[in-house]
């Protein structure tokens, strides 16, 4: 699962409209934004094995800390609680919190049983990456939702709000392509160097988005009769 994560910090606008799209993106992709970091520390462990499915050309071996259930659950009151703290949005933390743990449901969807609820417990998983065709119409299905709902709920203020964010959209199925047809990661440290880069879409999301406004605010502008001054 990967634009399918991006899918849930898109919609979830519609929940939390004034919270930025930085922080309802990176509720989602937060265990994979914390996951190279245990990979970097040797915390946890991934083996790249051939396969002709690029689905399963990762063996998730060790990874409780950011993908474990009850770690999970503590990542998302964790960043809920700071979010809270900094902006005192309700609704947004919330929607944060919910981010945060549908990662681990997503994936729960798409792995193979190698997702534990804690370290050495039983593993679990769906999958749904055996089916390569299967996973690739969700995800873009899911992304396709995200993105109808999104700029139903914002209208773009000026160009950035408009080629930043459709150069933001372009750039995720880029790199969703060359996942789900190119070549394996060579090196487990040339992996964790290309995921790290993920972190620089938090502040891209969060540019775009403040160049966007809600909708709804336009349709009441408009809605709104003309006064005019008295005397006039």
């Amino acid at each position: 699962m990967f634009i399918g994560h991006y899918a849930v910090g898109l919609a979830a606008k519609k929940f939390a409209p004034r919270a930025s799209l930085g922080a309802l993106v990176a509720a989602p992709i937060l265990l994979d934004l914390l996951w190279p970091i245990f990979l970097l520390i040797g915390w946890e462990h991934v083996t790249i094995e051939p396969n002709q499915n690029p689905f399963l050309r990762l063996v998730f071996d060790y990874y409780p800390i950011s993908h474990g259930l009850i770690a999970v659950v503590g990542w998302a009151t964790l960043f809920a609680s700071l979010y809270f703290g900094l902006a005192r949005y309700a609704a947004g933390a919330i929607v944060i919190w919910c981010g945060v743990v549908s990662h681990w449901l997503l994936d729960l969807v798409v792995h193979r049983p190698d997702l534990p609820l804690y370290a050495h417990s039983r593993v679990f998983g769906f999958g749904l990456w055996n089916h390569r065709v299967a996973t690739i119409v969700v995800e873009l299905a899911m992304f396709a939702i995200a993105i109808w709902v999104y700029q139903r709920e914002t209208t773009p203020r000026d160009k950035i709000g408009v080629y930043a964010f459709w150069g933001f959209l372009v750039f995720l199925l880029a790199v969703y392509g060359f996942a789900a047809f190119g070549p394996p990661p060579p090196t487990v440290k040339k992996l964790i160097i290309g995921t790290l880069l993920t972190w620089l879409m938090i502040p891209w999301a969060w540019w775009f988005d403040r160049h966007r406004q809600p909708a709804e605010k336009i349709a009441r502008s408009h809605a709104e009769p003309e006064v005019i001054p008295a005397g006039s």
